[in-house]
């Protein structure tokens, strides 16, 4: 490879390297995930949810929570422990295309820092590249809820439920998200009859 042709490689890089080493231990991260449906919000601990994961018991509003919805806490925990492995690299460069931008700009009606709804989009790059890289390629729930940059991660509940009324599996689900963003992004003759 030529010289010209791994300066941007390289540059990408020593950007992500740059990236990393300002995330330190002291970085802020989610402390609380707010559940909000109307004028409803409930704060749930990150410390809980990271509880569970590593015992496979609830406590607190979470064990509440997941009494009164007959949740098998065990079961909740091998969720939030269900890893994902991604290259860093790769995932950094799909999140700036236009479809990573537009799945994105979709994820963050659902999850966004509290009470700056605008940043959104931001705040679920920097989880995603800094929850890879803290877990060496792989995140999970706990994972980004960690390396999430506000303190608070609000989740609205009826666009997540809308979403999730809409998928029956985790394949409907990244279907949905990976080609629904393309509808906005065709030209209005490949979209077919409406």
């Amino acid at each position: 490879m030529r010289l010209h042709q791994r300066l941007p490689q390289r540059g990408l890089a020593m950007a992500l390297a740059a990236g990393l080493t300002l995330i330190s231990p002291g970085a802020r991260a989610a402390e609380n995930v707010v559940i909000v449906t109307g004028a409803f919000e409930r704060s749930i601990p990150v410390a809980d949810l990271d509880f569970l994961a590593r015992t496979g018991e609830a406590r607190g509003l979470l064990a509440t929570a997941l009494q009164l919805g007959k949740q098998n806490p065990k079961d909740v925990a091998k969720i939030l422990n269900q890893s994902v492995s991604l290259p860093i690299v790769l995932v950094s460069r799909l999140m700036d295309t236009r479809i990573g931008e537009a799945v994105l700009k979709r994820v963050s009606t659902i999850i966004y820092p509290l009470k700056a709804g605008d940043v959104g989009v931001s705040a679920l790059r920097s989880a995603v590249i800094s929850g890879l890289a803290k877990g060496n390629g792989s995140i999970t729930a706990v994972g980004f809820l960690q390396a999430y940059p506000t303190a608070e991660l609000e989740v609205n509940l009826p666009a997540l439920m809308a979403v999730m009324s809409k998928t029956r599996s985790i394949a409907d689900l990244v279907r949905f998200f990976s080609e629904s963003p393309l509808d906005g992004l065709r030209p209005a003759s490949d979209k077919g009859p409406s």
